[in-house]
């Protein structure tokens, strides 16, 4: 089985699942997350709306990527401000980019880790999705970690990350010269250490950085892990 194929398949069999489960259900208040497992959940939630089966859902997304998805299927789109969402949702869910056996994850590969942070932190039930290649043993030694920051507080923060111990690349655009720009008009550092970091304890760290905005470092709302397997089958992890 391809990556793509098991990204297809974790998410058909999360949205499934947790429909199946009663942990989504029609009226509910829903966030939807960004990258390339995340969207075949969009559509998978979608099948579910348009057969009738789920009514009345409300999404927040965490992204251009996926509000046009949401608007190319029909799923209404709404803010967290907006006084139906009243800044709290009832499940959200999302890929990872890390995931570890205790779910701590890294996101933000794709630039999206602020909004999705909002909403995944904003949520009774967070969901993430994933295939094989993203379950790691531990965290910070090989895929960056993103620390959006606000432009002018670009060399500070990178000195600041540098006490840390973190080795800062900023982000730069792919057929656009100069650095990625994120949905909220703002810089992206991407980090590493040479040692595995203890993840709880440095997103408290790094958030504390005057000029940071947010990191990709997830460990204060554990979810429920689904993750494909290399056999090709799904592994639930932290189901509650």
């Amino acid at each position: 089985m391809t990556q793509s194929e098991q990204k297809t398949l974790v998410a058909n069999t999360a949205i499934d699942t947790l429909i199946e489960k009663g942990k989504i259900f029609s009226g509910m208040k829903i966030g939807l997350g960004t990258g390339s497992t995340a969207i075949p959940a969009v559509y998978r939630l979608a099948e579910h709306i348009k057969s009738g089966e789920l009514k009345d859902i409300k999404a927040v997304v965490t992204s251009f990527q996926t509000q046009n998805a949401c608007q190319d299927l029909d799923i209404p789109v709404y803010s967290m401000n907006d006084r139906i969402i009243g800044g709290h949702l009832d499940l959200s869910i999302d890929g990872a980019d890390e995931v570890t056996p205790d779910c701590f994850c890294i996101k933000g590969g794709g630039g999206a880790h602020v909004r999705e942070k909002l909403v995944e932190y904003n949520s009774d039930i967070f969901v993430v999705v994933a295939d094989s290649s993203k379950a790691v043993e531990t965290i910070g030694t090989k895929f960056a970690v993103p620390v959006e920051i606000i432009e002018s507080a670009r060399v500070p923060v990178t000195n600041a990350l540098n006490k840390l111990g973190a080795k800062c690349v900023l982000r730069e655009g792919v057929r656009k010269a100069g650095p990625v720009i994120t949905d909220n008009g703002n810089q992206i550092l991407d980090c590493t250490w040479e040692q595995p970091i203890d993840v709880a304890a440095m997103e408290d760290k790094i958030n504390g950085i005057v000029g940071v905005v947010e990191n990709g470092l997830f460990s204060k709302n554990k979810p429920i892990v689904f993750v494909a397997t290399p056999d090709d089958k799904v592994e639930i992890r932290n189901w509650h």
